[in-house]
């Protein structure tokens, strides 16, 4: 059984996989101080509570955007799986070329999302991937990844004023029954939601009319279902995008007989 492992900035998913299918999906928020053997004991609940054991796992793929995260996530995996993990990087997934200046810069999770949006929609492709950061990533017609724009994540931007300004408090994230708010709260959200919408219409128009070629959107990330109804500039909504890409991956390494 495959362990697959997608490190977040805010949020860690963490899938467990047969026969290239998820069987299991957890969410947790991922943590630079969190040890291997506390995340053997998390891990072990949950998967008890799904019919499995720690001692099913014999592989391990890794996309990690968190460097201090990245040691304890490699020691589960040899102390516990008793395995190596494949770490994702720009120079070592099979069949993807990082068509971009200095390929190091690029993010695994950013590649993580080309592969697993590629092989479900073709291409080219802009992906929105929302969370910490929206980012716009550009897949090409072959599914090389081709850079892309990063802009601040909604929940970052909500943060950032209520901690800037002293009267404005924290809210949740939702979508305004009009634009115009007639309250601090209402006037909040509306600014924060609707700026995103037009954010990712703006960017998205930009990007297509600079490609000059017909590109789908595809939206994925944690908070992505927020936007869904909300605008016509996506056209697919895939929550699995990111899992999918990673275990594809894993299917890539093994038949090329690849480590890291």
């Amino acid at each position: 059984m495959l362990l697959a492992i997608d490190v977040g900035n805010t949020n860690s998913v963490i899938a467990l996989s047969e026969g290239g299918q998820p069987t299991a999906v957890w969410r947790t928020s991922t943590s630079t101080s969190r040890t291997a053997d506390e995340y053997a004991v998390w891990l072990s609940q949950l998967m008890g509570m799904a019919g499995y054991k720690l001692e099913d796992i014999s592989d391990c793929v890794i996309s990690n955007v968190v460097p201090q995260s990245l040691f304890h996530f490699r020691n589960l995996s040899r102390r516990y799986f008793g395995c190596e993990p494949f770490v994702v990087g720009p120079d070592n997934i099979p069949g993807v070329e990082v068509r971009i200046p200095k390929p190091s810069e690029a993010g695994a999770d950013r590649l993580v999302n080309a592969v697993g949006a590629f092989i479900a929609h073709g291409g080219p492709l802009i992906v929105v991937d929302s969370g910490t950061a929206t980012n716009f990533d550009i897949i090409g017609e072959d599914g090389a990844f081709e850079g892309g724009v990063i802009a601040p994540g909604i929940n970052l931007s909500m943060q950032a004023l209520h901690e800037a300004a002293a009267r404005l408090p924290r809210v949740a994230i939702e979508c305004p029954d009009k634009v115009i708010g007639t309250d601090t709260v209402g006037a909040m959200q509306t600014g924060v939601f609707w700026g995103y919408v037009s954010l990712i219409e703006g960017l998205v128009a930009r990007i297509r009319a600079e490609y000059k070629s017909p590109m789908k959107v595809v939206a994925t990330g944690g908070i992505a279902s927020l936007f869904e109804g909300a605008t016509n500039a996506v056209d697919i909504f895939d929550a699995d995008l990111t899992i999918r890409g990673l275990l594809e991956i894993h299917r890539r390494v093994k038949a090329a007989g690849q480590t890291n």
